[in-house]
């Protein structure tokens, strides 16, 4: 055991006394500006990310109201607390951080629940990049509905999927009763959070509370099952029933503080370990907290990063408005990656799936980028060329733009030549299920039918999914539906149906994918995942050999 130790001690000092570098990049640049040619697609691309861009922005504008005017007067005035975007900016690095699925909640069936009650992201703390869940009590006092609990839960799969410290900013008043049956009982619904608590803890990912307000019944269990908890005198509280269900079993009157606040919780019960008298005090304790980890960042070095040779503006006339306007792919490409550089794989073979090498703020990625139909040879280039990126470990891209509709069968030759191409998406499919490499997805088109599978869509679980505002999620386009319906009436009401549910504004507000973000945005936003992806090497407390059980 003492040599297996000595070895484990030689390795991690040769790794941290050794400074590694990568090998020079040597790919090709892509010479891809804008042609006259494709002046009129172009334009017409533009106006309509244009009109997409204010739908963003008007969205934008309307969840960060919160609860509304009112809700806010409660919040600050009466109850004395900070608003939740307040507190993150006090608790974050330059008060920046990455917010995931801001429109989650927004035009559901039971209403709007802006930013789905709580918000998430990833921001740094002390140079580390950390996941974040924050109720937002402005919006119905904290309630959880099922969106809240959905994108709870799926910030909790970004810190595990990516191993990433997690802070909770507690403020809920608990279940929304009416749609408890959407909450309660299932595998992924509330008591998932705390069996991903657990499972986070086993992991070694460390778990950070701060309880900045009401936690009630289920809500207690997030700030007792952390690692360590701080929480915030006369304005946080823990207990399973509060006072006003003590008087109803009881008879008894008691303030909220006195059965369940921060001295009471801090002297004696010893469910919190850190006290706190103002807020500001608290998050200040939360960013030492952070900083006890055992985490070794490198130092950042953000010169000498080449900036593509075209303007990432540009991009908002490459976002197709429809699959008609797709243009070809590579001119995306070339003002997303450093200094417009891309080493092709496969360039004269399966030419609707471009494949290759390149480097995102000098991180080396793969990307996969659709640029027509994943016909039978584009399947099987992007089947070799995720093996080859998993063999190399190798991170993916992947920027989907998938056919409206598949090919209908209608000789028997076309069936042949579809069986062929179904054999090959499978083959790429299972690629990319079970490649171990992180993997993110970007949706600059269209998200139809089994392709998107093949593309790592969101049932293949990618570390993260965004999407343009232009682009359409269903099973085919709006417009291609005749196929599927009876009669010219039923083909109707579809592609209406399918007009408003494709939209990236519904999709987002159902967590089916981790937010929308502009064009010009993408190459910033590719950095930041790649770097949060990438801190987890970081990591020097991982997962420890344990010694055998004696047992008498």
């Amino acid at each position: 055991r003492n040599n297996g130790a000595g070895l484990r001690t030689k390795a991690y000092l040769m790794s941290t006394s050794v400074h590694r570098r990568r090998l020079p990049s040597a790919f090709p640049v892509l010479d891809e500006a804008l042609q006259p040619i494709h002046n009129d697609v172009f334009e017409a691309n533009l106006r309509n990310s244009q009109a997409c861009q204010e739908r963003y922005i008007e969205y934008m504008e309307k969840v960060k109201k919160g609860g509304g005017e009112n809700a806010v007067k409660r919040h600050t005035q009466r109850n004395k607390k900070m608003l939740v975007t307040d507190r993150l900016r006090m608790l974050f690095d330059d008060g920046y951080y990455f917010e995931l699925s801001p429109f989650a909640g927004m035009g559901l069936p039971y209403g709007d629940i802006p930013s789905a009650g709580c918000l998430t992201g990833i921001g740094k703390i002390n140079g580390l990049w950390c996941v974040f869940i924050a109720n937002d009590a402005t919006v119905s006092g904290g309630t959880a509905y099922p969106i809240t609990v959905k994108k709870q839960l799926r910030a909790q799969d970004v810190a595990i999927q990516n191993r990433l410290p997690c802070v909770y900013l507690v403020d809920s008043g608990g279940a929304f009763l009416p749609l408890q049956s959407e909450i309660f009982p299932d595998k992924n619904q509330g008591g998932r959070t705390f069996y991903n608590e657990a499972i986070m803890s086993a992991m070694k990912i460390p778990q950070v509370s701060v309880v900045c307000g009401s936690c009630t019944a289920g809500g207690a269990y997030i700030p007792t099952m952390a690692e360590e908890t701080v929480m915030v005198h006369r304005i946080g509280t823990i207990f399973l029933g509060g006072p006003p269900l003590v008087k109803a079993a009881t008879g008894e009157e008691v303030s909220p503080e006195n059965l369940g606040g921060a001295t009471l919780h801090a002297e004696v019960s010893g469910c919190v370990d850190h006290f706190a008298s103002v807020e500001k005090e608290a998050y200040e304790t939360t960013r030492n907290i952070i900083s006890t980890l055992n985490f070794e960042l490198p130092e950042e070095d953000e010169a000498g990063v080449e900036e593509p040779l075209h303007s990432v503006e540009e991009l908002m006339g490459l976002a197709p408005r429809d699959y008609e306007h797709s243009l070809e792919v590579k001119l995306i490409l070339s003002r997303l990656t450093d200094g417009s550089k891309f080493q092709e794989f496969k360039a004269r073979y399966g030419t609707t799936l471009v494949t290759g090498f390149a480097r995102i703020s000098r991180h080396q990625v793969g990307i996969v980028a659709s640029n027509g139909a994943l016909t039978h040879n584009a399947s099987l280039k992007g089947s070799h060329f995720v093996q080859l990126c998993d063999q190399r470990d190798i991170p993916l891209i992947f920027l989907q733009n998938t056919v409206p509709m598949p090919e209908l069968t209608l000789s028997q030759n076309q069936a042949e030549t579809n069986a062929n191409r179904l054999k090959a998406q499978g083959s790429m499919m299972s690629a990319v299920a079970c490649a171990s490499v992180p993997k993110i997805t970007i949706v600059i088109g269209g998200c139809h039918g089994a392709e998107s599978y093949a593309m790592c869509g969101r049932s293949f679980d990618p570390n993260f999914l965004f999407l343009w505002p232009n682009a359409r999620v269903s099973l085919v386009a709006p417009g291609h539906s005749a196929a599927l319906a009876q009669d010219e009436e039923d083909v109707e009401k579809i592609n209406k149906r399918l007009e408003k549910e494709s939209s990236a504004f519904f999709s987002s507000g159902r967590l089916w994918d981790d937010g929308v973000i502009l064009p010009q945005d993408t190459r910033k936003v590719l950095s930041d995942c790649l770097k949060i992806i990438k801190q987890q090497e970081y990591q020097l407390s991982k997962e420890k050999i344990r010694t055998p059980l004696l047992r008498m």
